[in-house]
């Protein structure tokens, strides 16, 4: 990066990160003050936060080339994102600020019993523990790129700068800094979306990009074929989709802390339903940049991996002749292609349907050419490099940010992915922290004589603690598939067993403790063998397991008979 784009991020991220921190100076002195930031939050700054917490690094370093390799059709994974808002702000909402609980999982003790609290805490503890490390990755796959630092100094240095600020202020900080932060990431998406379009050849308009990756198939919005092993269709974003959300923004602590915070119920749900309103189209625009960036290297040289690093090894190991030859190769179907697409370009602009069809037929096959060519690529990637990540569409975006971006507009993309990173990771570590202190250590202390700024120190270790977690399971995720898939996926195995405890106790009120906690932990066990034994797509498992969980613990009532404790019905 040039001294501009340096400047321009340096400058964005103090200012966000210190602006934040001294607004919020003051806001750790007491327990509410440090955990909710004193129940004071507008609306807007509840769903501003929402979304932060929501729209990781991940969200876009990896759903741009999610659309790259396989269309818009991940869009289905957010179709029951609006309708989930509208329940949990009618049901769960008013529920949480009349008991004034500072954590989802005190209204389970009040419902049950303190065994069935501590086991939702501990699968969100768990969870989320280990999303905040793909949270740290991602970031730290940027600043690698751009520097060439090794992946563990830098994951050690963001996660370094995530604890020290969430920290020292608490919810508030956090709230604070992440509306700038998602001032940053809408002004730098809008940026790249503009010049994707601007570097497009003059004789190719944005019309006739949506046609060209038409005719290929990445505007695959919605599929209405029903499949149990398809992740992504219309079926599975209405049902697995709506379930992951329920149970992700309705009982997941980094999200309810967020609403939490809230000035009032009404505040608390105007911040959701924006969520609601504002998430499938913020998400629509990244996919679509996704597809951009596809028809950009129709007409554009695409690397044959975009993963520089993992390229320069194998170009200069022991199996650098094979790799020059699959160069040269990726150097004639790349020419074929450009050719076809222009030759696509100019048929519609002709009207000439004919020479529109036989130019379409041509891009087909240089497309079919390029993905056995990169199946090629793969294999020698894995008998050259054996340690390498042979992935690389979580690199698509950023390598274009890179090369082609001017001066000063690459520090604001990269400050896009930072800010996204550190207003994700600090709102996880944040609910993190206020979990442990008041759903497994209060309960759980003998002494029950501490002040107020004694449990604020337990919260402020515990959230040291889970980030020093969060950066060892960082240095691990390398490992995992796509990214974003790889966040949802980690999610969907808990998310249903967690619902599917909330539900019963909303729903199902003569359902008692230990019913519930033994359908519970049944079900989780089930849907880790699940995952494993079965090609059951992971959406599934968020209705399954909300399902099996509400199903087996009225069995288990009505076979296992024990009064039930008395309930407060949803307002």
């Amino acid at each position: 990066m040039s001294a501009l784009d340096w400047a321009v991020l340096t400058g964005a991220l103090l200012f966000i990160i210190g602006y934040g921190t001294w607004r919020t100076r003051r806001a750790g002195h007491s327990l509410d003050g440090y955990l909710l930031g004193g129940r004071q939050t507008r609306w807007w700054g509840v769903g501003l936060s929402i979304i932060a917490t929501q729209a990781s690094a991940v969200t876009f370093l990896s759903t741009p080339g999610q659309a790259y390799a396989d269309g818009m059709r991940f869009i289905q994974f957010y179709f029951g994102l609006p309708l989930a808002m509208v329940l949990i702000a009618v049901v769960a909402v008013p529920i949480y600020h009349r008991l004034r609980v500072y954590t989802a999982y005190e209204y389970l003790q009040s419902r049950f019993d303190r065994r069935t609290r501590t086991l939702a805490a501990s699968l969100f503890l768990v969870q989320r523990g280990f999303s905040n490390g793909l949270s740290l990755y991602a970031p730290a796959l940027v600043l690698s790129a751009i520097l060439g630092w090794n992946t563990t100094v830098t994951v050690l240095l963001l996660g370094t700068v995530m604890i020290a600020y969430t920290v020292s202020g608490g919810t508030r900080a956090v709230t604070v800094t992440q509306q700038g932060q998602v001032a940053v990431i809408f002004a730098g998406m809008a940026t790249a979306g503009y010049l994707l379009v601007h570097y497009l050849p003059a004789e190719v308009g944005f019309s006739d990009a949506l046609h060209v990756a038409g005719r290929l198939g990445k505007l695959n919005l919605v599929d209405f074929h029903f499949s149990w092993t398809d992740r992504y269709n219309f079926w599975t974003g209405m049902t697995g989709g709506l379930f992951l959300a329920l149970s992700y923004f309705g009982t997941d602590q980094s999200q309810v802390q967020r609403y939490l915070s809230g000035q009032s119920v009404t505040q608390s749900r105007l911040g959701l339903l924006m969520n609601g309103l504002v998430k499938v189209p913020m998400q629509l625009g990244i996919l679509l940049i996704g597809v951009l960036l596809f028809v950009f290297y129709l007409f554009q040289p695409a690397p044959l991996s975009f993963n520089r690093p993992v390229y320069e090894r194998v170009m200069h190991g022991p199996r650098a002749a094979d790799a020059r030859r699959l160069e040269t190769e990726h150097q004639a179907i790349q020419q074929a292609q450009q050719e076809a697409a222009a030759a696509f370009v100019q048929a519609r602009h002709a009207h000439d349907a004919p020479a529109q069809a036989a130019a379409q037929q041509r891009l087909q096959l240089t497309q079919a050419s390029a993905a056995g060519l990169r199946t090629d690529w793969q294999q020698l990637v894995q008998q050259a490099a054996p340690a390498a990540d042979v992935k690389d569409t979580d690199y698509v975006f950023i390598s274009f940010v890179l090369r082609y971006l001017p001066r000063g507009l690459v520090g604001l993309l990269v400050a896009v992915v930072l800010s996204a990173a550190l207003g994700s990771a600090a709102g996880g570590l944040n609910s993190l922290g206020s979990t442990t202190l008041i759903d497994l250590y209060r309960p759980f202390t003998r002494r029950q004589d501490q002040t107020e700024a004694e449990l604020v120190r337990v919260s402020r270790w515990a959230t040291v603690g889970w980030g020093v977690l969060g950066i060892g399971f960082a240095l691990f995720a390398a490992r995992m598939e796509n990214l974003i898939q790889a966040v949802n996926i980690l999610g969907s195995l808990f998310y249903g067993t967690i619902l599917g405890i909330f539900a019963v106790a909303f729903f199902q009120k003569h359902v008692h403790g230990r019913a519930v906690f033994w359908a519970a932990a049944a079900t989780q066990l089930a849907t880790v063998l699940c995952f494993w034994l079965t090609d059951i797509a992971y959406l599934w498992f968020n209705l399954l397991g909300c399902a099996a969980v509400m199903l087996l613990a009225e069995l288990l009532q009505r076979f296992w008979p024990e009064p039930a404790k008395r309930v407060l019905a949803p307002a």
